[in-house]
């Protein structure tokens, strides 16, 4: 599965797991460096894959300024 994090302030947050909820349980209690500052993170988008191989290559899409269009016009700008 690949994931979009948005925060309060509208930072996004990309990444893949085979379990939603314990990644977002670690998010939230701050295990990951680049959102632990983040604050009142939520799920803005997921996607899933059979494989975590095809869930990788979509979230290095979603890295990309291709892919930063394609979310802008699923969830909304971003700050």
């Amino acid at each position: 599965m690949v994931y979009v994090l948005k925060d309060e302030k509208g930072k996004l947050y990309k990444g893949s797991t085979n379990n939603l909820n314990r990644r977002l349980i670690e998010h939230r209690n701050g295990k990951t460096k680049t959102t632990a500052k983040m604050k009142n993170i939520s799920v803005a988008y997921t996607e899933e894959f059979d494989n975590l191989e095809n869930a990788r290559k979509r979230e290095l899409y979603f890295k990309t300024a291709a892919g930063r269009r394609f979310l802008k016009n699923k969830i909304g700008p971003v700050v």
